[in-house]
């Protein structure tokens, strides 16, 4: 899952990028537009089916049958919102009157934040978990500890104990809120228990169990993330504001990012509101009828807006954190400009794949000890993604095309790195071509990464059903344009890591 850093690429004409950048944003314009024409088009028998909802511009329905965004929208605007401003709120005060009370504040807060949402006996829930980890790991035997905690997030999934824990609530939303926060809870807790088994503090329990409920009740990443590791959060908890640290700056910055934030919001919703991408692949009649033009908007689309609702969902969370001087993983990378799955992987969750990395990667042998260990160690962690999200059949298909598509890549970069292959494009290709024949190959890598992705964000039906229209039926009509418009999204992908902001 890791790589080495990239040599330089041959830069190209500014004429060929150039027409790279109009032949991708045009190809996503009017992509979308299909869809678009599409979703008018059949915005009646969406409505029957799905019950689109009233939109909140004039003359446009809206699509809420992403689960994700609808769920999160809903709970911002009953308290999840005004409990974020309250952190915030909190931590400026006593950062500025109390600095020593800053943490234990904040603690206390994001405990009562939680219990006004979860109810006492879903933090009770939490505790036990808490608790049983923490006692755990002072036997400094990570092999415990990842057991306990294993035992723990099975607890998900165990449905005479899922049925006692709904009766608590009386909608299914507030059952499905402390579900996430078990699930990112647990995260935590295997986080604090590996490290105190690999590098014990010296001081005693009582602080380490109080650092422990700081990191697991800290407000802004409490229910969703993004993830942080538990060594970074303490180190960065400790540190004390910098001098130059000013009111001023600090305003700025949260005017600025407040307005990027809704800038993403307003770009979500407009998205939900013009293309019904999340009904129309709800029903495979309407995906066996898609334009081809319409079925790769769709495609674009999908994964666009799960991109987009990523930048809010994590970027409120990442202003707060970054305010209280902790430094949050960076914002999820744009997805039409990764070309390939162990980019992705990197750069559109980073947090995740910093504690991929650190707890079950590099523990495992990682690239250390041969071929062998880097599949093991590669597959168990994509494995530990699956039972994470839920282990559903559509997820283990997932895991596994991008475990392959990890591995097979990697096999590649390895072949053309050895010292013939690399001899032979040397002697018979100059530069900017040899970063052509890269595009290319990323392009085929890329369709199988959007594939993917199809998989988990629709189904296994979504992905058989563009595997069969594109590749089955469509290898000679409708693959090759696709292919040759992905290749210009790799160029691009390729030119920004060339030369990062």
């Amino acid at each position: 899952m890791t790589s080495k850093p990239k040599a330089q690429l041959a830069p190209l004409p500014r004429t060929e990028i150039l027409a790279y950048w109009v032949l991708s944003f045009g190809s996503h314009l009017y992509s979308f537009y299909q869809l678009h024409r599409f979703s008018k088009e059949h915005e009646a028998g969406l409505q029957r089916e799905f019950q689109l909802e009233k939109g909140l511009f004039k003359g446009f329905k809206r699509d809420p049958l992403d689960f994700e965004w609808s769920f999160w929208t809903e709970w911002a605007k009953k308290s999840l919102l005004w409990t974020l401003i309250g952190h915030g709120v909190i931590s400026r005060l006593t950062g500025t009157f109390y600095p020593k009370l800053r943490v234990p504040a904040l603690t206390a807060y994001g405990l009562l934040a939680a219990s006004s949402l979860l109810g006492i006996k879903g933090v009770c829930v939490l505790l036990v978990h808490l608790g049983l980890s923490f006692s755990v790991a002072q036997l400094r035997k990570p092999a415990l500890s990842w057991a306990c905690n294993l035992l723990l997030l099975s607890t998900l999934y165990i449905q005479p104990l899922q049925e006692i824990q709904r009766g608590w609530y009386k909608t299914e939303e507030e059952h499905y809120l402390l579900l996430f926060s078990v699930a990112v809870c647990g995260l935590r807790f295997i986080s604090f228990s590996l490290e105190h088994c690999w590098c014990p503090l010296d001081r005693g329990g009582g602080v380490q169990l109080c650092w422990l409920f700081s990191y697991t009740f800290y407000h802004p990443f409490f229910y969703n993330g993004p993830i942080i590791t538990y060594k970074d959060y303490v180190e960065q908890m400790r540190r004390p504001a910098e001098e130059s640290d000013r009111d001023e700056s600090a305003f700025s910055y949260l005017v600025l990012r407040s307005g990027r934030i809704i800038l993403w919001w307003c770009i979500a919703e407009y998205m939900i509101h013009v293309m019904y991408m999340h009904s129309i692949q709800s029903n495979e009649t309407y995906l066996e009828i898609l334009p081809p033009w319409a079925l790769g908007g769709l495609a674009l689309a999908l994964v666009q807006f799960f991109y987009v609702k990523y930048l809010v969902l994590f970027g409120l969370p990442s202003m707060l954190a970054t305010l209280d001087k902790l430094v949050p993983p960076k914002l999820p990378r744009c997805v039409s400009i990764m070309y390939s799955f162990t980019g992705m992987w990197r750069h559109f969750d980073e947090g995740l794949y910093r504690w991929l990395i650190r707890y079950i990667y590099v523990p495992l042998g990682g690239s250390r000890h041969g071929l062998l260990y880097k599949m093991f160690s590669t597959g168990l962690a994509f494995g530990f993604v699956c039972l994470w999200h839920g282990g559903h059949d559509y997820l283990q298909y997932w895991a596994l095309m991008n475990w392959a598509g990890v591995l097979v890549e990697n096999g590649l970069k390895s072949v053309f790195n050895s010292s013939l292959v690399h001899s032979f494009v040397e002697q018979n290709f100059s530069a900017a071509m040899a970063r052509r024949c890269i595009a290319l190959l990323s392009a085929f890598s890329t369709a199988m990464l959007i594939l993917s992705n199809l998989v988990f964000l629709g189904g296994i039906h979504v992905g058989r059903i563009f595997w069969k229209r594109v590749f089955a039926q469509g290898w000679s009509t409708v693959a090759p344009p696709m292919l040759a418009f992905l290749y210009c999204f790799a160029q691009i992908g390729l030119e920004r890591t060339s030369h990062p902001p």
